[in-house]
C-alpha cells in the first residue's frame, strides 16, 4: 500500500487530511500532512518533511509515497523536490480535495497508476457549473396542478 504525504501552505494541508478522513476514516495511518508556515525557514520544513517521511516508511509502506503539493514552485512543492527520488516516491503539484480523495480511494494500486489516477481525479474534479440546464437535458416545468410535497 502507498502512503499519501500533503505538503501546502498552512492550513490546507491539515484541512485536506481532515476532510479525507471524514470520507475515508480508515486512511488516518495512510496520510499525513505538513503546514509550511510563513515564519518558518524552508529548511525546518524540510526537516519535518523527512521526519515524516521517515515515518510513513516505517508503517510498512514499502511501496511508494505520493507526495501533494498545492502550488508548483512554492515553498511546498520545493520541499517536497527534494524530498521524493522517483522511484519509490512522486510528486504531485496542484493539490485539491478530488485529487486527495481518489489518491486515498486507489492508494492499494501500484505507484505509477496512483500517480495517474490522482492526476485525473484532480482534473476531472475541476468545472464549470452551468447554471442553466445543459443542453442534453429537458428542463422540468414546473405544473401549478401538480403537488410534489415529500414528507
Amino acid at each position: 500500500m502507498n502512503a499519501i504525504l500533503i505538503i501546502a501552505h498552512a492550513p490546507l494541508a491539515h484541512a485536506l487530511r481532515t476532510c479525507a478522513l471524514h470520507v475515508f476514516p480508515d486512511c488516518g495511518a495512510d496520510l499525513a500532512a505538513i503546514d509550511v508556515q510563513p515564519n518558518l525557514p524552508p529548511e525546518e520544513t524540510l526537516a519535518t518533511a523527512r521526519i515524516a517521511m521517515d515515518q510513513l516508511a516505517r508503517l510498512g509502506h514499502a511501496s511508494g509515497v505520493l507526495v501533494l503539493t498545492d502550488i508548483f514552485g512554492a515553498t511546498p512543492s520545493n520541499v517536497a523536490q527534494k524530498l521524493v527520488d522517483g522511484v519509490t516516491s512522486r510528486l504531485i503539484t496542484g493539490v485539491n480535495l478530488p485529487m486527495l480523495l481518489r489518491s486515498v480511494s486507489y492508494r492499494n494500486e501500484p505507484l505509477e497508476a496512483l500517480v495517474s489516477r490522482a492526476v485525473v481525479g484532480g482534473t476531472q474534479g475541476v468545472m464549470q457549473v452551468a447554471i442553466t440546464a445543459p443542453q442534453n437535458q429537458a428542463r422540468r416545468t414546473h405544473d401549478p396542478d401538480q403537488h410534489d410535497h415529500h414528507q
